[in-house]
């Protein structure tokens, strides 16, 4: 793994990455989900395709993490689902941009994106809004933006909407496992120290929350976006797992459904979370993927 920098990507944004691989290699761009940080991408899922001969690059979106945070106020919980309250209120659009400012500033011209929940939305906005960016696209339990479907369990709303924001590490830590205890993957062993080391480390990285609310806002500000994804003509991989109680799986499958020629394949105990027991299904299916898409990749004439 090299050591973590930031890249300037455009409109006042700079990302702060990591990248694994050989640097000459196809480059595999890995998104994160809502309110989460690059590293909650686990390593061992990095190195996996690493070693199958890909340069993986993980990142902070923006407002988390060391990625630039915005200036105003986080929306109340009102205005989140109306979109945000602030004219400043960006949505996936202007993330999908931050992507692409990233690709270009490392000099590709095009890459395989795997983005997991609202990274999923993001990449799928990115290979919508600029044709020629994405070689592939994989979508890990995330959604369309249509009413009524991938909506998380009335058990994950009651704890979304009863949660605290944490005052201290101890607290951030606590409020993990008890979360993903609840939308993790139940038919996979509960790694409670992976927990509390990723969100340590997110909380040692990044002490802060308002950036999950304007996230979420982002979403919400995006609305329904299925027409934009049954324009997709790139090979696209969706996965899901059966037991999300944070996405649910009719979001896999709208997902799926929208995008041409899209392939959907179900994890059996997967919920909303990267379990260490389904990392080989995971990269495998990726790997095929990536491998079986024949759109050649380019970089640019000036590399970093």
């Amino acid at each position: 793994m090299t050591g973590e920098d930031l890249v300037t990507v455009g409109r006042g944004i700079e990302l702060c990455y990591d990248s694994f691989g050989d640097a000459a290699a196809s480059p595999v761009v890995l998104i994160a989900g809502l309110g989460q940080q690059k590293h909650t991408w686990p390593e061992g899922i990095a190195v996996m395709l690493a070693e199958r001969g890909y340069r993986v690059i993980r990142f902070d979106n923006r407002d988390v993490g060391r990625s630039t945070h915005a200036s105003f106020s986080k929306p109340n919980p009102v205005a989140i689902l109306r979109g945000g309250s602030d004219a400043r209120q960006y949505h996936l659009g202007d993330m999908a941009r931050d992507t692409v400012g990233l690709l270009d500033a490392l000099g590709y011209q095009n890459a395989h994106l795997v983005g997991i929940s609202m990274g999923g939305m993001i990449a799928q906005t990115v290979v919508a809004h600029h044709p020629g960016r994405v070689r592939t696209l994989t979508s890990i339990m995330s959604t369309t933006g249509a009413p009524r479907i991938g909506r998380p369990a009335p058990s994950t709303w009651w704890r979304l909407a009863t949660a605290r924001p944490p005052r201290n590490r101890l607290e951030a830590v606590d409020g993990a496992v008890r979360m993903f205890s609840h939308i993790g993957s139940h038919g996979f062993p509960f790694d409670e120290g992976w927990i509390r080391e990723k969100s340590g480390i997110a909380w040692d990285r990044d002490p802060t929350s308002d950036g999950v609310a304007r996230q979420l806002a982002g979403i919400f500000a995006s609305g329904d976006r299925t027409n934009e994804l049954r324009q997709i003509d790139v090979p696209t991989l969706v996965i899901h797992g059966d037991r999300d109680r944070m996405v649910n799986p009719t979001g896999g499958a709208a997902t799926a459904n929208a995008i041409p020629g899209a392939r959907l394949e179900t994890i059996v105990g997967m919920g909303h979370d990267l379990p260490s027991g389904a990392w080989d299904r995971i990269v495998n299916l990726i790997t095929t993927h990536l491998d079986g898409s024949s759109v050649p990749i380019a970089r640019s004439e000036e590399t970093r």
